[in-house]
């Protein structure tokens, strides 16, 4: 064990900073050139289409059957002008991570062919395997039906090749199955109870909107040295070993200047951020070594 430690701290020592490259000089030229926001939909709906999916976003209004087909017609052309070829409804399951199922746009045409297609009904519903994710045992095998269903809220975006679609997860009960949709019923509970209250002094308000303003702190670890850590890479903890002989007694590391490396990583993943429409604000050392942190706009 202590000579594949060694091993992989030579292999660090080898390694080199990568050169990042930036879509554009300036951020507002590329930012959020992923997502399907309210600027593209303009561009690729209808008057109609547009107002369906605004009020949605707005006022939380069901989109009908014909709207969700026009919806679905913009959404497709504008994924395959941006290279997409498959399409996900993208949700986020009691694992602790993301659920994704690609299938692909095209379907059979005439003579052999096939065609790019994308439905309403495929935008807006699927139907996973809900006995295969965790349920608290509310659903048997045979009674596998979930549904996925498309939260017009999260606006689509593209990764790679494939166009996401953000989704709740429930059972063929109405159980909740992941955890946005318990945060979606919290938010309404939240907008309803507010507005009452706050109609009490002002008949004027119809909405209250809740605003997030979270930041991400994370520990950065090479390859190398995380491959020769059974603990880590099955629990993402540190189990074994001993303290480091350097840790946060001279609070030298708080603010203090970013590692060559490090900069790299967080100008790529500030990139990746900003294409997706994530307004990525502050970087900073954190007070342990590596360990540092990222702060979005508060929005």
């Amino acid at each position: 064990m202590a000579q594949f430690r060694f091993r992989a701290l030579e292999e660090v020592l080898r390694r080199k900073p990568v050169e990042v490259k930036r879509e554009d000089n300036l951020v507002s030229d590329f930012y959020g050139m992923c997502v399907f926001d309210r600027t593209k939909m303009k561009k690729y709906l209808s008057k109609e289409a547009y107002k369906a999916v605004v009020d949605a976003i707005d006022h939380g209004t069901a989109i009908d059957r014909k709207m969700a087909d026009q919806v679905a017609q913009g959404m497709k052309a504008w994924a395959l002008e941006n290279g997409a070829t498959h399409i996900t409804h993208w949700f986020h399951p009691l694992t602790d991570g993301t659920a994704e199922k690609h299938d692909a746009f095209i379907v059979h045409g005439e003579n052999g062919t096939v065609v790019e297609s994308l439905s309403g009904s495929m935008l807006s519903q699927q139907e996973p395997d809900a006995s295969s994710f965790p349920s608290g045992g509310i659903r048997q095998t045979f009674e596998a039906r979930g549904y996925t269903a498309w939260d017009a809220s999260s606006p689509a975006f593209i990764v790679d090749n494939t166009l996401c679609i953000p989704t709740i997860f429930i059972s063929y009960t109405g159980e909740a199955l992941d955890y946005k949709t318990p945060l979606l019923r919290a938010l309404a509970a939240v907008d309803k109870a507010a507005t009452d209250v706050c109609q009490m002094f002002d008949k004027n308000v119809t909405k209250v909107s809740s605003n997030l303003g979270w930041e991400q702190e994370y520990f950065l670890v090479d390859e190398a040295l995380f491959m020769a850590r059974p603990d880590l890479m099955m629990t993402g903890r540190t189990l074994m070993g001993h303290s480091a002989s350097k840790d946060q007694q001279l609070d030298d590391h708080y603010f203090s200047s970013i590692p060559t490396r490090v900069f790299r990583f967080m100008e790529d993943l500030e990139n990746e951020a900003f294409k997706l429409g994530i307004p990525v604000k502050t970087r900073h050392n954190e007070v342990a070594p590596n360990q540092f942190e990222l702060a979005p706009i508060y929005e």
